[in-house]
């Protein structure tokens, strides 16, 4: 038996999915579909940082706001960014003024500029389980850590990343498809 919940549409969904309308547009068209490209990679670990402690609804009303706030989430302009630019973020009501999670955002630009190539983009998608888990029938089935997200999370660490604890390394991998962790009846799936 499948927890997937039929919406107005007559789709089956993950339940989550149909909380808010913001929620149905982000599962039917983004979450667990791949991404990949440096920038888009870091700007989905930085909101996935963001996130911690915080429902995903609040990061995800708020994204058009960090995308200005960190000037689309360039990686070679937040690195460069200095005390001036944190008091900025820090007093900007469009995002999550945390500055422990503002300095993370930063301290990740420069580790990714750091990085050898192939670049963040080889290095997340090279933890993607091989073979795939089975498609979970219920939201029981559904880890909020694995194996591979601890590695991941390790070897972000090790390359001096921050805010990246095992649970924000699956978060980040189910968002960006490297599992896919759609109920087995959810028509994205």
């Amino acid at each position: 038996m499948s927890e997937a919940i039929r919406g107005e549409d007559g789709q089956l969904r993950c339940p989550w999915g149909l909380s808010t309308p913001d929620y149905v547009e982000y599962h039917d068209k983004e979450w667990g579909r791949p991404v990949h490209g440096d920038a888009a990679l870091y700007e989905r670990l930085c909101l996935e940082a963001f996130q911690s402690g915080l429902s995903w609804i609040t990061i995800l009303r708020r994204r058009e706001g960090f995308r200005r706030a960190f000037h689309g989430f360039d990686p070679a302009v937040v690195a460069a960014y200095d005390d001036a630019d944190v008091e900025r973020l820090l007093a900007d009501e469009g995002i999550i003024r945390n500055r422990a999670k503002i300095l993370a955002t930063i301290a990740n630009a420069r580790a990714l500029l750091e990085l050898d190539a192939p670049g963040l983009d080889a290095l997340i998608w090279s933890f993607a389980p091989d073979p795939a888990p089975a498609a979970p029938k219920s939201l029981a089935d559904v880890p909020a850590v694995t194996q591979e997200s601890t590695a991941l999370a390790k070897e972000l660490k090790r390359r001096g990343f921050r805010f990246v604890g095992p649970t924000t390394a699956y978060a980040l991998m189910q968002a960006c498809g490297l599992v896919n962790d759609h109920l087995s009846d959810c028509f994205s799936r």
